[in-house]
């Protein structure tokens, strides 16, 4: 479908799926798109849009200035009670989902052009609502897709969906995957979902519903750098998608040369002062320990994690959630003893963590946000993946950028990784010899990263390709401007 520029600011509508992994990235394509120029309405679901004004300055429908252009928000009713259940469980959430967000999505797309006279000309999503793409085509309007994993882990699901290579099966489940351009994955290194005896078909058939339309939206984009993963990049390119593949990232570094710091996609608003915590380290002194919102690791081995740093001798800052944990998942608590020699914070802003030089390594579950922001601030990890595509990430930091070690290979290993390999694998990478060769490694990505989102990098080229491509222009070249509530107003002539 061709892309047709408009007179006014081109609209673009970002629909995301409401998830911290899903809602940061988005919302960070979705402010530099509208620093080019762009009219941006930022949307996902009522739910999630409380958390979102709780911790940001956001007022719904209300525009905000980016650069040239402007982002406001939108949020929509599920039909879904605060407290129901189903929420989550995703295999009844998400068809319900799907059914809602469909009608609604295409309630307001009506709404913008017939009440504020700016009509939505790309509607862009995450995988998890890939029925996006169908309410694009339903409404005749251009689409695009933000791929939150790596262009690896979007090979992997295309392979597996089309069937051109072998995967694991029920009868031989420990098949190794040769995919071009990728090293040799083991069955337990590929993303978890797609392996036959993953407890996880439901996040399978949602990442696959994508995989399936892949044919329909004009671009997809990925949260990456040609660098990183060049090869895989090449040969994705090169099997005619109809949506060219288009790495944008690091997309939270190209986000960071905006100033509009008061909106953010977390859930969550730090008062724990670990900035000024870590200001009081010394430098290369302290182990950052997160797990990320999704991924949940049991006690006992949050105990033997605990006991290994406490072992190591080295200090340490540990997110430890204490919301948000789902069903049956109990807080976790450090044992009395460890707690005296870090801190422990709820909540924090990770990239600044990341970018502090008192933090000498990163202990990570390697979801892909966190792993891109690993490897492009320079930071070595300490890789304990638990499933999905972390297990595939934690492959690309030990084996392809070399800048972890690996601590466990995920949920299916079914063993508590004890506290002296936790104490080894910290020594390993905070001291010595193999400790300045991952250090060496992570910096020269943090180089490569930063060359990427530089002007006229690769990502920084890709971005202002698919600008032009949606027709924007420059706000002063236009015939007008927009109120706060979003209409057309003329400007006077003088």
């Amino acid at each position: 479908m061709e892309l047709e520029s408009s007179p006014l600011h081109p609209h673009v509508m970002l629909v995301s799926f409401p998830g911290q992994g899903h809602v940061n990235p988005l919302l960070r394509l979705g402010k530099l798109l509208a620093s080019k120029g762009l009219l941006v309405t930022f949307v996902t679901t009522e739910s999630w849009g409380k958390k979102m004004r709780t911790a940001n300055k956001i007022q719904d429908r209300t525009l905000k200035p980016i650069g040239e252009g402007y982002l406001r928000f939108d949020f929509f009713n599920d039909g879904l009670p605060d407290d129901d259940v189903s929420r989550h469980d995703f295999t009844i959430f998400r068809p319900h989902l799907e059914l809602v967000g469909q009608r609604e999505i295409k309630n307001l797309v009506k709404h913008y052009e017939e009440v504020t006279k700016q009509p939505v000309t790309c509607l862009i999503s995450n995988p998890f609502v890939s029925w996006i793409c169908d309410v694009a085509e339903d409404l005749q309007i251009p689409c695009a897709v933000l791929w939150v994993q790596s262009c690896a882990c979007l090979a992997s699901y295309y392979y597996y969906h089309h069937k051109l290579v072998d995967f694991p099966t029920k009868t031989d489940p420990e098949i190794d995957v040769q995919i071009p351009g990728m090293p040799l994955l083991k069955h337990d290194e590929i993303p978890s979902f797609i392996h036959p005896f993953t407890p996880y078909s439901a996040l399978r058939e949602v990442i696959i519903d994508q995989i399936k339309r892949l044919h329909k939206p004009f671009a997809v984009l990925v949260d990456t750098f040609y660098s990183l993963e060049q090869d895989i990049i090449g040969h994705m390119s090169s099997l005619s998608l109809p949506g060219a593949i288009k790495p944008l990232g690091p997309l939270y570094k190209m986000a960071k040369t905006l100033i509009c710091d008061d909106i953010k996609g977390d859930m969550s608003e730090t008062t724990d002062h670990c900035m000024e915590w870590l200001d009081s380290q010394p430098v290369s002194s302290v182990v950052y320990i997160s797990f990320g919102t999704v991924a949940y690791i049991k006690q006992e081995q949050i105990n033997e994690i605990a006991f290994g740093v406490l072992n190591a001798g080295v200090s340490f800052l540990w997110v430890i959630r204490q919301q948000e944990l789902g069903l049956n998942k109990a807080r976790h608590v450090l044992p009395e003893e460890v707690k005296k020699q870090g801190k422990v914070v709820e909540w924090c802003q990770q990239e600044k963590v990341l970018a502090h030089p008192s933090v000498v390594c990163f202990v990570t579950h390697c979801g892909w946000n966190s792993t891109m922001e690993a490897i492009s601030s320079g930071v070595p990890t300490v890789c304990f993946p638990q499933w999905g595509d972390q297990v595939t990430d934690a492959v690309y930091m030990i084996d392809v950028t070399k800048t972890g070690v690996r601590l466990g290979r995920g949920e299916t290993e079914e063993r508590v990784v004890p506290r002296e390999e936790v104490a080894e694998r910290l020594r390993e990478v905070t001291k010595g010899e193999k400790a300045t060769e991952l250090k060496k490694n992570a910096l020269k990505w943090k180089e490569e990263a930063e060359a990427a989102v530089a002007r006229g990098g690769s990502s920084d080229r890709n971005l202002e390709e698919f600008v032009e491509k949606l027709g924007a222009k420059p706000v002063a070249k236009q015939n007008g401007s927009l109120n706060q509530n979003g209409s057309l107003q003329k400007l006077e002539k003088s």
